[in-house]
């Protein structure tokens, strides 16, 4: 499992094919079969891997809303280091060990802090959607370092009639003097949900 987050790190989750991660072990792709099922046993088992790097609310003694905050920055980190790892848990339907700890452990944490059972799934559906989201949408742009952010707000700016998009071309505006803050703007909407969630606590 590892070689082939390797791999897809290198190259997109899209080479990973058992041939290839049989070429980069060294074996027949056919033997790999031995290990695994199949592909869908192997990105399952790639998706239960990167949710082991996320890190969990710990068991009592910190606030649910400081334990979330922790997480969903932890697991933006994650898909920081895995581009390819938000879409693939989105699209997986497997549930191997770390999912279930994972979900277990976030549920417990909410269902703690006095959310009912209902309110708790919603508010952790709610909170991975924008978390994935995000960082999908963040890796679709890909503005990279501050001066890219820049450039790019300039290159928008060039190539839209600002008459006919003044509010696109107001905003560029702003970007092109002031770079966009990638963290800044996903503590803005994390705080959001968090702060509205806040309001259906006991």
């Amino acid at each position: 499992m590892r070689a082939a987050m390797d791999l897809a790190d290198e190259s997109g989750i899209e080479s990973v094919t058992m041939r290839e991660l049989g070429r980069r072990l060294g074996v027949e792709a056919a033997s790999l079969y031995n290990h695994i099922a199949g592909k869908d046993d192997l990105l399952d088992g790639m998706a239960d891997l990167v949710l082991a790097e996320i890190d969990l609310p710990s068991r009592g003694g910190i606030d649910w809303k400081e334990a979330m905050r922790r997480r969903a920055v932890s697991a933006r980190e994650v898909f920081s280091r895995h581009p390819w790892a938000a879409g693939l848990l989105d699209s997986r339907e497997g549930s191997g060990p770390s999912r279930l700890s994972y979900a277990d452990r976030v549920l417990g944490t909410l269902l703690d802090a006095g959310f009912s059972p209902e309110t708790a799934g919603n508010a952790f559906l709610a909170l991975d959607s924008y978390v994935y989201g995000f960082e999908r949408q963040r890796s679709n742009l890909a503005m990279g370092d501050e001066a890219a952010g820049v450039e790019a707000a300039h290159e928008v700016l060039d190539l839209i009639p600002q008459d006919a998009y003044p509010s696109l071309a107001r905003v560029a505006m702003g970007y092109a003097a002031k770079p966009y803050d990638d963290a800044a703007a996903f503590e803005f909407g994390l705080g959001l949900i968090l702060d509205g969630l806040q309001r259906l606590a006991k």
